[in-house]
């Protein structure tokens, strides 16, 4: 025998889809509106009717009173049923449809009266403030029941007060006006609520579009998830709106473009300044994987447009993989210059030997003597000029590399660079930058020469590098130092169009400036110029022997 099974709980609450939700919340509100606005309408409703009523019962008064002859009958005759008081009262009655009018003299007595009976009676109920020379309105009850009454005095010509006129409208009437008013009252808030309901669908509907059906709880979800992704990942990410002002930055987007929450709200350009990185969050450079440097890091940057007519772009940073391929291209020049120096050090060897078999003792040790010096004397006389260890080196090994790819790198004789450098490994960086460049550039060409000066003036740092290339074109002597132009094809290992800009940048970082212009003879010549590069005013260095190309001289 199968088990009973569990009976299924009732469920009480709002509906989980966001749609079923927004809905019956408009409903809801669409319906208390009505209702209350239904309500609202009503409760003064009452209040005046009955002050319309009373209204026009005393304009009612007002105008009976104002008959000449009716002051002069009440005087003159005595009441009676058939009397002209009676009659006249009667017609003014049934033309304006009251349900009484009844004339009265100072004592109160009754001129006229719907029931003739009553005629000749005192009325019932105080005539005292009309009998006093007051104008009256209220609602009271008398012979002929609940009635708006409306009183006022009756005067002879010299204003003396001889009676009075009370007119009633019967309170059913009144009533019943209020209760005929409520249905259509309720026909215009079914109306309001009808639309109010298909509105509240429609935008219901749209809600249902936009949120793919998805329920509150999903989205409260969805959203705890964004805000874990996107500053939990090691990219930028930077979204526009469709005006394309900043509307999120996670976290690493703000580190790598040094920017912080103040960004948001506003343009690339406003929070970043002009530059290439503005025009490519801007999306005024299209394309994939877009180079660009931000201070000192160098950012590949993809912009992806969104349905809403804004963009979201991603930032990764590149410096470490360009100071990799970087490394990796000096490595492969040393280890070229290497298997040079490995198969010209053999050649040597062999000379030397066969030297020495030959019993040529004296040109062995002449031999050995003038391989030995040409190396020294390419260190000594880059060391004689640069005295920081870190430039003096790399200038050295630069000479290696450019002698086995048969360009001779020059020191010139102007230069003269003290010991005294703030920020020696930035110089580096800009010195190897354009040295590699120069040395490209002239690769292959017949009477190949890269020419260095460094030197100080006082507490500035000048740097120029020239070469006997083919220079470079006015019209692109700015665009060089543009992030990610370069007319070289890049090596697999990384992308072109950066080493210029970086060298701009540390620039105009120190507060100096980065050209280039035409060589004297030819070829490019790039100056740069770094006030505050170096610390203090020290002696200057002494002046040097002048300076020979840096090359090896290379023997088969």
């Amino acid at each position: 025998m199968s088990p009973t099974p569990p009976a299924r709980r009732l469920r009480l609450g709002l509906p989980r889809r966001v749609f079923s939700q927004v809905l019956l919340m408009q409903v809801a509100i669409a319906a208390g509106v009505a209702v209350l606005a239904t309500g609202l309408f009503l409760a003064p409703l009452g209040d005046q009717l009955d002050d319309q009523a009373m209204r026009r019962a005393l304009a009612i008064a007002q105008t009976t009173a104002q008959q000449p002859e009716l002051v002069r009958e009440v005087r003159d005759t005595p009441p009676s049923p058939n009397g002209p008081v009676q009659r006249e009262a009667e017609r003014i009655r049934k033309a304006t449809k009251a349900e009484y009018i009844v004339v009265m003299d100072w004592r109160g007595v009754r001129w006229s009266h719907p029931d003739r009976k009553q005629i000749g009676g005192i009325v019932s109920t105080d005539p005292g403030q009309a009998l006093a020379g007051k104008e009256v309105m209220e609602i009271d009850s008398g012979t002929l029941g609940r009635s708006a009454r409306g009183k006022v005095p009756l005067r002879d010509g010299d204003g003396t007060v001889v009676g009075a006129v009370s007119v009633g409208i019967a309170y059913d009437n009144v009533r019943a006006r209020l209760i005929h008013a409520i249905p259509g009252l309720f026909a215009y808030a079914g109306g309001a609520l009808a639309v109010g309901a298909l509105a509240a669908w429609l935008i219901s509907r749209r809600v249902h579009r936009q949120t793919r059906d998805l329920a509150f709880s999903d989205i409260a979800a969805l959203l705890s998830e964004r805000e874990a992704m996107l500053h939990g990942i090691r990219e930028g990410v930077v979204a526009l709106d469709r005006a394309g002002r900043i509307r999120l930055l996670n976290d690493e987007a703000q580190r790598l473009l040094s920017i912080g929450d103040t960004a948001v709200g506003r343009s690339p350009d406003e929070a970043l300044g002009t530059g290439r990185t503005a025009d490519v969050l801007a999306g005024r450079v299209t394309g994939t994987d877009l180079l660009t440097v931000r201070g000192q890091r160098v950012l590949v940057a993809n912009r992806m447009p969104t349905d809403d007519g804004g963009a979201v772009a991603t930032l990764r940073d590149r410096t470490e993989l360009e100071q990799l391929g970087r490394e990796l291209d000096s490595t492969r020049g040393l280890i070229d210059a290497l298997r040079a120096q490995d198969h010209e050090h053999a050649n040597r060897m062999h000379t030397l030997l066969g030297l020495l078999e030959l019993e040529m003792y004296d040109d062995a040790v002449e031999f050995v003597g003038e391989v030995v010096g040409d190396h020294r004397a390419t260190a000594e006389q880059v060391t004689e000029r640069i005295e920081d260890p870190l430039l003096a080196a790399l200038l050295v090994g630069k000479a290696t590399v450019a002698a086995e790819r048969g360009v001779a790198l020059w020191v010139s004789d102007r230069t003269r660079l003290p010991d005294r450098l703030i920020d020696s490994r930035g110089l580096v960086t800009v010195v190897g930058n354009l040295v590699d460049n120069a040395l490209d550039a002239v690769a292959g060409k017949p009477h190949a020469r890269v020419e260095v000066e460094l030197r100080a003036e006082g507490r500035t740092a000048i740097l120029r590098v020239r070469d006997t290339g083919p220079g470079i074109p006015p019209e692109h002597r700015e665009l060089i130092f543009t992030e990610g132009w370069s007319t070289k094809k890049p090596p697999a290992h990384r992308e072109r169009g950066i080493g210029l800009s970086l060298v701009r940048r540390f620039a105009e970082r120190q507060g100096g400036t980065a050209t280039v212009g035409e060589a004297h003879g030819g070829g490019a010549e790039f100056t740069v110029v770094l006030p505050e590069a170096l610390a203090g005013d020290g002696p200057e260095p002494a002046p040097a022997a002048p300076s020979a190309p840096q090359t090896a001289k290379k023997e088969s």
